[in-house]
């Protein structure tokens, strides 16, 4: 008897010490009016959030997400959200590469300059498949981001000064990458955390390939977010999990600051290619921060989504 209260004490604490915690918010009030910024699942959570924050700030936003209905209704509430009509939705499936060619097709022909790409669309821990045969976590966290940011790089560079933000995850210092498996998807988990680190390794080389362009790149690590990823499950696991997150999660608006300090403020100009949470950028885990590893994902990752081959695209 007396060991359960002493853990309901505790876990009460937890709980008490994260609410007195609060999150560092995003205090530039830079405008965007006249820049364009592109947010990848957009439609809901950290990307949603995001979409209203930037658009409130005058930016012409435009969301994707691969629900149609999903995504007419998030620029609906966008729009109401921020008092700017200047909301558009586009259909996009991350996990289908064909899908991502024929969407930066469209957007270049329609879209005049990008100011803001936003890598925002991603997947839990699952052991799922995606269209061209990849690991769901590594083909829609890492792949779909790469593939997508080569096809628009030419458009950021005529917009420039124009940043790339992609949503990473602290989770990133418990894996290394296998360059004999990349595709690895046996511990959803494991596959989760790789995914993770390559979108670190992504930002750095995509940043060192940029240097004197005027396009900068930035790995963010939003903090573990309260979403709709329990959706799936039964009614008592939700009711649990909402226990659970209520101590340890936060919620998608708070999750939502450094992306938006990333996007609007010049502190972090000086952080190119660098890695932040909580609107500060941080030090990574020596294994992370490895120039060769970067640069040969880069590569290895060329192959796969068929850059090699399709220079022209």
């Amino acid at each position: 008897m007396y060991a359960l209260v002493g853990v309901l004490l505790a876990l009460l604490c937890v709980l008490l010490l994260r609410r007195l915690k609060a999150r560092r918010l995003c205090m530039d009030i830079k405008r965007l009016d006249g820049k364009t910024v592109l947010i990848t699942g957009g439609s809901s959570g950290i990307g949603k959030e995001t979409a209203i924050a930037l658009a409130r700030r005058g930016a012409r936003l435009i969301i994707t997400c691969h629900d149609e209905l999903k995504g007419e209704s998030a620029v609906r509430l966008i729009q109401k959200e921020s008092h700017n009509l200047n909301v558009h939705f586009m259909m996009l499936n991350m996990a289908n590469l064909q899908s991502i060619r024929n969407f930066c097709k469209t957007f270049i022909h329609n879209e005049k300059r990008l100011d803001i790409l936003i890598n925002n669309d991603g997947v839990p821990a699952l052991l799922h498949w995606t269209d061209d045969g990849f690991s769901m976590c590594f083909g829609v966290n890492h792949l779909g981001p790469f593939l997508l940011t080569h096809l628009l790089m030419g458009l950021l560079k005529s917009s420039t000064p124009s940043r790339i933000i992609t949503i990473t995850s602290d989770v990133y210092k418990y894996q290394k990458l296998d360059f004999q498996d990349l595709n690895y998807n046996i511990v959803p988990i494991f596959t989760y955390c790789r995914s993770k680190l390559a979108n670190i390794y992504f930002t750095q080389e995509v940043s060192r390939q940029m240097e004197g362009t005027g396009v900068t790149a930035y790995a963010v690590h939003p903090g573990y977010v309260v979403g709709d990823w329990t959706s799936q499950f039964s009614v008592l696991f939700r009711i649990v999990m909402y226990v659970f997150v209520s101590m340890f999660f936060i919620s998608c608006e708070a999750g939502a600051q450094t992306v938006i300090h990333c996007a609007v403020s010049d502190e972090v100009l000086a952080h190119n290619g660098g890695y932040f949470s909580d609107c500060q950028p941080r030090k990574l885990r020596p294994h992370a921060h490895d120039a060769g590893i970067a640069k040969k994902l880069w590569e290895a990752s060329e192959g796969l989504v068929g850059l090699t081959s399709h220079r022209d695209n």
